[in-house]
């Protein structure tokens, strides 16, 4: 998903890149997203689909109840660890920035997460409260086309700041050589 999305990997994301938290800890989320003006957002894809499976894999509608409640406490329990991670608290120390303060939780098989969604009405709502948003491979990549389009309305707006201020420059040498040449001519009348 992120190689289709024309994002450039050591520019506009990183990969498991090291973070510490205030106790020392090594914390290493999947991919973080750069954005303009220094802000980043955590993706982070560490959800187990061993229910999922188990489901998927059964006849039995015993055994799918239950793999669908070990699939739906699974995603919860996930929810817990990364709310409990304050990724974003930490980007936003290390860069003097103020990053969205939320991080996205992938779960990278668009059925498990259209299952869980259907299993649980309030899991995505109760994930935002704890400033996680889940994410299907569908929403991600909408997601990375919309950072993408930052990226490039951001190199826009760096090119259109940078041919204004060329304009100011060429403006300002323009007067210089006006007063000049009225300044000779001037002289020449003088003289």
């Amino acid at each position: 998903i992120l190689d289709s999305s024309h994002l450039v990997k050591g520019i506009h994301y990183f990969t498991q890149e090291n973070l510490k938290d205030a106790a020392g800890n090594n914390l290493r989320p999947d991919v973080i997203l750069n954005l303009p003006d220094r802000k980043q957002i955590v993706v982070d894809s560490k959800v187990s689909l061993t229910a999922y499976v188990t489901y998927s894999e059964t006849d039995a509608p015993e055994a799918q109840q239950r793999a669908v409640k070990e699939h739906v406490r699974s995603v919860r329990s996930h929810i817990a660890e990364l709310a409990g991670k304050s990724y974003q608290t930490l980007l936003n120390g290390q860069n003097k920035s103020v990053s969205p303060d939320f991080v996205i939780m992938f779960i990278p098989n668009e059925p498990a997460f259209l299952l869980a969604m259907q299993q649980d009405s309030a899991l995505w709502s109760d994930a935002y409260n704890r400033k996680v948003i889940i994410s299907s491979p569908t929403n991600l990549f909408a997601l990375l086309k919309i950072v993408d389009d930052l990226w490039k309305r951001d190199g826009q707006s760096k090119n259109a700041l940078a041919i204004a201020t060329e304009g100011a420059n060429l403006y300002d040498k323009f007067v210089g050589f006006s007063e000049t040449l009225l300044d000779l001519g001037r002289s020449l009348g003088a003289a």
